[in-house]
This record gives C-alpha cells, structure tokens and sequence, in this order.
C-alpha cells in the first residue's frame, strides 16, 4: 500500500528551519531538512530512504553527465487553513514522469516509491510548508542515469530521488514575451513531451539572449516553420480570442502540462468556449490590432498562472489588454488557487491530503 511503504528513516539531527525568513523566499534555493532517495539496480528497485537533505557522491564518469538521461518532475504542497498538507494532483507527476522515463530509456518508478515516499517526506517536513498565502513547498522528483562508464547506451542503474523548497512566488510582475522565430526549443519526434532536463539546458541560450533585450521570456515556435505557437517559456500557453479560450494541441513538442490539463477542465465546467487547436503567431497580432485578442497568458506549477501585458514579435512591441479585465485567467486561475489550498471544495479529488 501507498501509505504503508517500508522506508527507512534517518532524521536530522539539528533542522535548519529556525534559520529560514518564509516572508521572504526566493525560488529554489533554499531546501527542507530532508531528502527521499531510491536506486535502481539489477532490473529491480531498492528500499527507499529518507535521510538528511545533503551533497550526494558521484563518479565522474556517471553516464547522467555525459549523455543526459536526467528527468525531473515539478509540484507544489499548500497549507490550508485548518492546517492540512494538500498536495495537488501528484498521481499526474508520477504518470508524466513514467513517460519522460520511457522516452528516454530508462526505468520507470513504481507508484509506491513515488507517491508513498512523497507522502512520508513531506509529513516528515510539514513544518516546512509556509503558511504564508503567496507562498508554497515546491516538490522536485527526479530521476538519473548513474553507471560509471564512457559509452553511449542506457545506464544499466539509476537514482531517484525527492527534494522539496520553500518558495515564493515564481513570477512577481506581469510579463513580457517575444515570439522567437531563430532558435527551436523541439521538434516533432524529438523529446518535446518529456521533461527531460537537456530540454532547459537548450532553451538557455535563446532566452538570456532576449533577456538582454529586456524580455522576461520566449515563446516557442514550432521547429518547420516558426509558424505556431507552442509554449511560453516554461509554461503552457493560453489566448483568448473573442470569448474562446484557444491553447495548442498536445505533441510530441510540447509538454503535457498538469495546470494545463486542470486548467482546461474548471474552463470547460465554467462555460467558455475552449479550443485546443494549431494558433499562429499572425492570428495572435491580426487578433491584438482588431482588438479581438482579450488575454494572453501561461500556466504551469511553478506560476499557476502568470500574465503576459507586451508582447513582441519581428522586432515590434505590442501592449496587450489591461490585467483587470481579463475574465478567463483572473477566475478560472483563481478558482485553481483556491482549489489547491483548500478554500474551495476539491469536487475532482485532485488534493492528496496529510
């Protein structure tokens, strides 16, 4: 059973939350007391263990390093009011992550170590979750190739493992995108689909490139053309043409987005009109210069929902509507907000609950 996984516990000895100002989390770079790990050799998986969050040892020829079989997942842990542990959709994290797993050759995790370890981590670190409202335990489960040798061919052994931060908003201001037309972020085929850390690495690049513009960040193109739209940085994206919610179909290129999915699901309940359906970047201007394009935005874990108010494509800046008036991602956003930390009823039973 899920909650009942055999793990073996090492606690801290000395936990580092006295020393942590949750008024004031940046993203990612502070981490809970303790750490899930699990090792895959033998075709089989180990006992996993939880021990103190802590540098780990590797040889410096792990087949991780040199050929990319690295995967990693992405969640967020709320507190509600009455003080339970809500994680949101997690079941989704593990089956997302199998098929990263399977795309790149490598095992996948059994849902007792996934799920059950995550259970037993965070209740081991509840206390790491913040209370404050803007804020959350972000859940990072990841898994790598770690055989010591110089080949390429799958790695006959790998290691999961689950870490978790504290953090604060990801996004603090609305943001300004560039549709990029150079430099490809997948191709049909490729690994678009999977999260598969080579995807970031390569996306790199192009984005400080338009950083130094003073753009906060790309939206994909696909790779033929450049024609139509795919993400918005790390995140899925979402326009609003008239009063239809319109987001590109899932491919191989683009990944398949758990905010996304949840996203789509409370617009549909609510009554607008959705379309998942091919968008091109001319659609998206002739739409801003009508003024029929109402909203313009990306959703993901990290951001949930995160606005976009400019938007330049072929060397023009376009200023798009007013945050306040945008009835799609202000209501449905909030909506999944209030779902994830436990102010509205979960209706879907999406929430795993501590």
């Amino acid at each position: 059973m899920i909650d009942t996984l055999d793990i073996e516990i090492t606690p801290t000895s000395q936990s580092r939350l006295s020393q942590v100002d949750f008024d004031n989390l940046p993203f990612g770079k502070v981490f809970a007391d303790h750490m899930l790990i699990a090792k895959y050799e033998n075709g089989a998986w180990s006992r996993a263990s939880i021990q103190p969050f802590g540098d780990i040892s590797l040889s410096p020829a792990t087949s991780m390093i040199h050929y990319g079989q690295s995967i990693f997942e992405g969640l967020k842990a709320f507190k509600s009011e009455s003080n339970d542990i809500l994680i949101f959709r997690p079941e989704e994290n593990w089956k997302r992550m199998n098929a990263s797993a399977v795309r790149m050759c490598m095992p996948e995790v059994p849902k007792e170590i996934f799920l059950g370890g995550l259970r037993q981590l965070i209740a081991l670190d509840r206390n790491w979750v913040p209370n404050n409202s803007e804020s959350a335990l972000y859940i990072r489960p990841f898994l790598f190739a770690t055989d010591a040798m110089l080949g390429v061919r799958p790695s006959e052994t790998y290691t999961f493992m689950i870490i978790t931060a504290p953090v604060g908003p990801y996004y603090v201001k609305p943001l300004h995108l560039k549709i990029e037309t150079e430099f490809t972020r997948a191709a049909l085929g490729g690994v678009g689909s999977a999260k598969a850390a080579g995807n970031y690495g390569a996306a790199m690049y192009p984005a400080m490139m338009a950083q130094k513009q003073g753009i906060d960040q790309l939206i994909w193109t696909d790779a033929k053309e450049h024609k139509y739209l795919e993400e918005a940085g790390t995140m899925n994206m979402m326009v609003v043409i008239d009063d239809t919610l319109i987001t590109p179909p899932l491919k191989s290129t683009i990944l398949p987005g758990i905010t996304r999915k949840s996203f789509l699901e409370l617009t549909k309940e609510a009554g607008f009109k959705v379309e998942e359906r091919p968008v091109s970047a001319v659609e998206v201007i002739e739409a801003i210069q009508s003024g029929t394009l109402k909203e313009l935005f990306g959703v993901g874990t990290a951001a949930t929902t995160a606005q976009v108010e400019k938007l330049t494509f072929e060397g023009k800046t376009y200023d798009l509507p007013s945050n306040a008036h945008r009835v799609i991602s202000n209501s449905i956003g909030q909506k999944l907000l209030r779902i994830k930390k436990g102010i509205d009823p979960d209706t879907h039973g999406w929430n795993m609950t501590l």
